[in-house]
């Protein structure tokens, strides 16, 4: 594993459930019962990269995390227009 290799996180505080995640990153997302993510959270291989990267921006709640897999501090990836300078322009 190198260091910066990516991981599937979800913010369980942020997450609403809405299940997206699961319908755009199936080789690593399952839903629970009541519609919650379970990830698998081994570093993403390079060929998932783009689809996690695509699921986590997707999120309506940007509740999908791609974090290092080193254990540095998780990040989000916010789609274009919806980070902190999208929403102050508004």
């Amino acid at each position: 594993m190198s260091r910066g290799d990516l991981r599937v996180r979800v913010d369980p505080i942020a997450c609403t459930a809405h299940g997206l995640c699961a319908e755009l990153l199936p080789e690593r997302v399952r839903l629970d019962d009541w519609g919650y993510p379970i990830v698998d959270d081994r570093p993403l291989p390079p060929e998932l990269v783009a689809h996690a990267k695509r699921a986590a921006a997707a999120c309506p709640t940007l509740a999908l995390l791609l974090p290092p897999a080193d254990g540095q501090r998780a990040r989000s990836v916010p789609p274009p227009g919806r980070g902190r300078a999208g929403a102050a322009s508004r």
